[in-house]
């Protein structure tokens, strides 16, 4: 199912990220991602809530900052 990132916000040092998304069926969700600066592979997926639907980017939002304890 395609996503369409609403925000990201990263923590201060840029290794941690959460993205708020709308999926095309026009549920919200949000995941939380990972990057070692010391190398360039990129951003990887270290949570386990893509499939957590909402009914607004509000709750997707809400949701996340109970979930994810640095946001």
């Amino acid at each position: 199912m395609k996503k369409v990132i609403l925000k990201s916000i990263n923590n201060i040092g840029n290794t941690l990220c959460v993205d708020i998304f709308e999926r095309n069926d026009g549920s919200f969700g949000f995941e939380e991602y990972r990057r070692d600066l010391e190398n360039n592979e990129g951003w990887y997926k270290v949570g386990f809530f893509e499939n957590y639907r909402f009914n607004t980017k509000d709750e997707a939002y809400k949701n996340a900052k109970k979930n994810i304890k640095w946001l």
